[in-house]
């Protein structure tokens, strides 16, 4: 029996550590196999964030590979894949995806799911955003790619940021249509 197409998992080195853990988590709670790649900046990010070195997370993936790695099985179209999160994702990055420039990994992986017409979903974590990356992530909106800006639900009513970071997890994981119990959404009857 073939093995499932994974989920592709690109984490660059934008503030928001703690988001990329608990999607990781439930993805491997969920028993979703992942393909991990982690960018230099986001291993240095980890450690500044939340003391913790890429290895904890690798422990959540089926594969991991080096950003370097242009010759991995998910640079290519021919391998099957099932979505792409870059969380967080980087101004940098939003850029490299919607000008074409495919020169690490996770940029290539997701212009792998764009010309494939796989769901990308991009979780930028940045404010203000600048006029640049506006319109980056215009371009890619344009694209198909979600744009899920790391901003939580107050009307959830968090009280730690772990209330919060679960929520944003939960919403990555509502558009790569993984079933999950990260938080529970609005209710329009009370009762």
């Amino acid at each position: 029996m073939a093995e499932e197409p994974p989920v592709v998992v690109g984490v660059t080195g934008a503030s928001g550590a703690p988001i990329a853990v608990r999607v990781l988590e439930a993805l491997h709670a969920a028993k979703v196999p992942v393909a991990l790649v982690i960018s230099e900046g986001a291993r240095a990010v980890l450690r500044e964030e939340m003391g913790i070195e890429s290895a904890v997370l690798e422990r959540f993936a089926t594969h991991s590979y080096a950003d370097a790695d242009l010759a991995a099985p998910i640079a290519s179209g021919s391998h099957p894949t099932r979505a792409m999160v870059v969380v967080p994702c980087s101004s940098n990055t939003v850029a490299k995806i919607a000008l074409g420039l495919a020169d690490t990994l996770i940029t290539r992986a997701a212009h792998v799911h764009l010309k494939e017409r796989r769901p990308l979903v991009v979780v930028p974590r940045e404010t203000p955003f600048p006029t640049t990356l506006l319109r980056n992530l215009t371009v890619l909106s344009e694209l198909g790619v979600v744009v899920l800006v790391a901003s939580p639900a107050y009307y959830l009513r968090p009280v730690t940021m772990d209330d919060a970071t679960r929520y944003l997890a939960g919403k990555v994981l509502d558009h790569l249509s993984v079933p999950h119990s990260l938080y529970v959404g609005w209710k329009s009857d009370p009762r």
